[in-house]
Order: structure tokens, then C-alpha cells, then sequence
């Protein structure tokens, strides 16, 4: 399950790059430890469940693990986690009634080896229908995560008892101090047949939405693309609350090892190596008596002086300080800034795209300046503009560009005009990336002013 925004993860996390796609712990991204930790249990292709703004971030992280034959199901909208396991329950079902492992895209989980002997026992409970979440041994009275309250003994597992919503702190000491809680993980394994049925019994208005959704879905290149007006009706609601809390079948294994939604930035200072005053950094920072904290800064030099228990976090468009104890609260500024309509809730200054990346590294009144980066094979679609016109500067590599009816290779330290309203498209025809400087200039230079003829990537 690869949706979900982080707000709480801002200013790294954003709308149209939320965290699961971020390489928040070691070189990978979330999404691709995710992957190759599925792959350590089975060799079958993993179904990646993301939203349709994001289907090229996932595919392009996915290609690069090496993960071939992965299937992409786009969610028409977030619907929460028991519709978005449906689908890909009834996907599977097309093949085969396969035991599924459900896991979050954005989780970190340092042992590997305990994760999958773990997964192979709940996988022989599922078989004989059991339906396991996995809960985590609690290493303190953590008030961020909803617990499990163990049930009867069955083997390694355990009945469930209950689930319990997320406690203040005394009782989470208490829940701490009994041993007989589990950190709820949102991690599951059950049967795809077994969950639709529980489904059918307890949600049968999600099952039915679904079903609808899939049977009328799309498939295109990677993607599958369910239904959108059969899909919108779909009630929302979690696992726990359409399935899990009311389901007979269900049991829970617990896990004991180094794991963490990375639900904030105090969770992922918890995990990433620190330094003898307790200190985490990323990037260029010198720190002076400093303790305990998290900088995170790729851009430039940030020296911190004097400071304990701080959080900071430097982008290209924004700067986050904040107390490493009120993290929790960094919601309140997404709002504000939602509130405001400011580009940084959903957009880095980088901006991602099927061909490439695009900066946009400096504008003003009527113009704007980006550094454009197209992939070797790749090409932007054919397209005008209603109120810009266009420079593109070539730094390295070579452009094939289209001007009309008129084609054209620009090299290095070579310049073409795209007048307003002129039909257009940039293609990468060499072996390496193509680097050029795009200068915008005209009334209004927002991105929705395109207008698409022909898409390689199924845009227009």
C-alpha cells in the first residue's frame, strides 16, 4: 500500500512526493526496502496500490530495484486501506486464491531475517484460514500507535482480544507494564479469499463497490486503473474497523524487532544512526554543542549552535525548526499553508515527471527560469501554450525538438524560440541525459496552461 500523503514527514514529505517514495533511512526509498523485503519472502511480483499522481514515481522506483512484472493499481481516490486491499485481493483472484502479505510502503524494519520468519509462520496459519496482523513487541509506552490486547494462546500466535485506539500516556505505561499489549503494525497475511468473504459479511457495500470497480477497470502500460465512478461510491474505512475488530478468524504473531511507521520526525531520528551527543544529521551541517537532535540539509551548510532536542529541515523551498517534542503538531502548519494555497503542501521545487525532472529555479513577474532533465528514449508531449512562450538552452546532450512542422537537433550552447501558441515537443534522442535551460515568459506561466495533442505516457 504505496498512498498516503506524511504531512507529518513536511517539508521532505509532500503531496505529490509523500514519504514512502523518499530515501528517509539509508540509500533506498521506502517503497523500495519495502519491495525488496517482500522479495526476501517470495519470488512472486509484488501489487504496488498507489494514487494516479503518483503511478510514474512508483514505476520508475520500482524499475530500478530490478523488480520485473510488478502490477501498479491506481486508487481513483483514498479510500483507506480496506477498499485498496479489496482490490488487490480481487486482482489476485483472477490467477489464483494466493495468501496475500499486506504490507505499508513506509515502514522501516531493520531485520530483515526476523521479518521473514515471522511472515512464513503467519503465512501457515493464513493457509489453514487464520487471518494475522502482526503486532510489535512495544519497547516504550508509545502514544502514537494503536495497540493489540492479546487473546488466548494458539501456538506462536494468539487470539485477539481486542483492538485498542491509541492511549494516553499513563495508560500506555499501564499497557506497557501488563506485556500483554502488541503495537498495532498494520501489517497483515491472510488468504485474498478469506478477506473478501469477511469483507462480504461485515463491509458488503466495499466488496460491492469494488467488485463493480474492478470488473469495468483499465489496464495501460503498468497501470490498472479500476473504475473511477464505481469506485467513488466505495465507503471509506480502515482493515481494523471494516474486517479486522469484527472477524472471528482473527490472530496475531508477534514481532520483535527494530520497526517504525516513520510516522514523524522524532520516529526517524529514533532509527537513523546518531552521532555520541545523540545527534542524527543529513548533508553539510557542523553542530556545536547540540544534542539530541535532527538536521537534515542538502542545500547548503546549516551550523547549529547552543540547541537540544531540535528538528531541522532544509529544502530548496522551505526551512522547518521545530522542538523534537512538538513534532506531532507539524499538521498544523500543512493547514495553515493549505489555508493559504501555497505551492510547498503538494510540490517540491523539483518536480518529478514520466521523462524526467524539472527545477524551476527562479521566477518573477512574467517570467520563469527552469533546469530541465529528459531521459535518454524520453519525450515530452506534443503541446502548446495559450500565454508563454519558450527559450530552451541545451547544456549537455542533444535535443530533438519540433516547432511546427519543423524538426530540428540542438547541441550544446545552442538556443530555439517556441513562439506562443506554437505547436511544440522535446525529445532525448541520445544515450545520456539531456540538460537545457528553459526560460518562460508571457501573462501567466502556471502549469495547467498546456494543452496536450500526443503523449507517449498516456496524458493528454
Amino acid at each position: 500500500m504505496a498512498g498516503g500523503s506524511g504531512t507529518r514527514l513536511w517539508p521532505l514529505s509532500r503531496g505529490m512526493y509523500p514519504k514512502q517514495f523518499l530515501p528517509l533511512v539509508g540509500e533506498d526509498t521506502m517503497l523500495q526496502q519495502t519491495c525488496k523485503r517482500a522479495a526476501a519472502v517470495s519470488t512472486e511480483a509484488p501489487i504496488i496500490i498507489c494514487n494516479e499522481e503518483h503511478r510514474f514515481i512508483a514505476s520508475e522506483q520500482i524499475r530500478l530495484s530490478g523488480i520485473q512484472g510488478a502490477k501498479l493499481i491506481l486508487e481513483p481516490e483514498g479510500k483507506n486501506t480496506a477498499p485498496a486491499v479489496a482490490i488487490a485481493a480481487l486482482q489476485v483472484l483472477l490467477e489464483d486464491d494466493a495468501v496475500l502479505l499486506v504490507l505499508s510502503a513506509d515502514h522501516y524494519i531493520k531485520d530483515t531475517e526476523a521479518f521473514v520468519d515471522t511472515v512464513l509462520k503467519a503465512a501457515s496459519a493464513a493457509e489453514q484460514g487464520g487471518m494475522i496482523t502482526f503486532g510489535i513487541a512495544p519497547t516504550a509506552p508509545e502514544t502514537g500507535y494503536g495497540y493489540i490486547l492479546k487473546g488466548k494462546s494458539d501456538g506462536e500466535l494468539n487470539l485477539v482480544d481486542s483492538f485498542v485506539e491509541k492511549p494516553n500516556a499513563e495508560t500506555a505505561q499501564q499497557y506497557l507494564d501488563s506485556g500483554q499489549y502488541l503495537w498495532n503494525s498494520g501489517m497483515f497475511v491472510f488468504k485474498a479469499s478469506a478477506y473478501l468473504n469477511e469483507l462480504k459479511t461485515y463491509q458488503p457495500e466495499i466488496l460491492l463497490a469494488c467488485e463493480k470497480a474492478m470488473v469495468l477497470a483499465v489496464s495501460d502500460m503498468d497501470f490498472i486503473r479500476p473504475d473511477k465512478e464505481a469506485f467513488s461510491v466505495c465507503p471509506d474505512d480502515s482493515i481494523d474497523y471494516a474486517v479486522m475488530e469484527k472477524t472471528s478468524l482473527a490472530k496475531v504473531i508477534s514481532f520483535a524487532a527494530d520497526w517504525s511507521d516513520v510516522g514523524s520526525w522524532s520516529s526517524l531520528w529514533d532509527v537513523t544512526a546518531k552521532d555520541t551527543a545523540g545527534n542524527s544529521v543529513v548533508g553539510d551541517v557542523i553542530l556545536v554543542d547540540t544534542n539530541s537532535s535532527y538536521v537534515h540539509s542538502n542545500e547548503k551548510l546549516t551550523a547549529v549552535l547552543g540547541l537540544d532536542d531540535i528538528v531541522i529541515v532544509d529544502t530548496k523551498d522551505a526551512l522547518l525548526v521545530a522542538n523534537k517534542n512538538k513534532v506531532q503538531d507539524i499538521k498544523k502548519i500543512v493547514n495553515q499553508l493549505k489555508a493559504e494555497k501555497r505551492s510547498q503542501t503538494s510540490h517540491h521545487r523539483e518536480v518529478y515527471r514520466p521523462w524526467g525532472v524539472y527545477d524551476s529555479i527562479d521566477n518573477g513577474e512574467r517570467y520563469q527560469v527552469k533546469r530541465i532533465t529528459v531521459k535518454p528514449g524520453a519525450k515530452l508531449s506534443v503541446q502548446m501554450h495559450h500565454h508563454r512562450a519558450e527559450h530552451w538552452i541545451v547544456v549537455s546532450g542533444t535535443a530533438k525538438v519540433r516547432i511546427g512542422d519543423q524538426e530540428q537537433l540542438v547541441s550544446e550552447n545552442q538556443s530555439v524560440y517556441i513562439p506562443i501558441g506554437e505547436t511544440h515537443s522535446l525529445e532525448n534522442p541520445g544515450r545520456i541525459p539531456l540538460e537545457l535551460i528553459e526560460v518562460q515568459s508571457g501573462s501567466y506561466l502556471g502549469e495547467d496552461d498546456i494543452v496536450r495533442f500526443e503523449d507517449k505516457y498516456g496524458r493528454v
